[in-house]
């Protein structure tokens, strides 16, 4: 059995689709057409530098340590891994409004009845 460092050299970087998974313990195998996270679309090397990133709390400190290499280095790794995942990874970065703006939005009818206890209930 090939483990994840191999299967990651041999496929170059090029992308993969999973056409079969096992679940050892109880031999069940799923046949289909699995795309891989976005994580593990990474090269195998820039797993290990997320694995040690998440490991060390985020402390850039901790990978100058680990890795033997200056802060630029660390950052403008990050960058390029960032860069790498932003496509797939999408985060929603704007803050839900707070009950009192949904109110505010609500009784200036910005929003339904309905609307509004969808936006509070988030």
């Amino acid at each position: 059995m090939a483990d994840w460092k191999d299967l990651t050299q041999m496929t170059g970087g090029a992308r993969m689709l999973i056409e079969r998974v096992r679940l050892p313990e109880t031999q069940v195998a799923i046949e289909g057409a699995f795309e891989l996270p976005p994580l593990a679309q990474l090269s195998f090397e820039d797993q290990v530098f997320v694995a040690a990133f998440v490991r060390s709390h985020g402390s850039i400190k901790e990978m100058e340590r680990l890795f033997g290499v200056s802060y630029p280095t660390i950052k403008n790794r990050l960058h390029r891994i960032s860069a790498v995942l932003e496509p797939s990874l999408a985060v929603e970065t704007s803050p839900a409004p707070s009950r009192h703006e949904v109110l505010d939005q609500l009784e200036r009818g910005e929003l339904t009845p309905q609307q509004a206890v969808e936006a509070l209930k988030r």
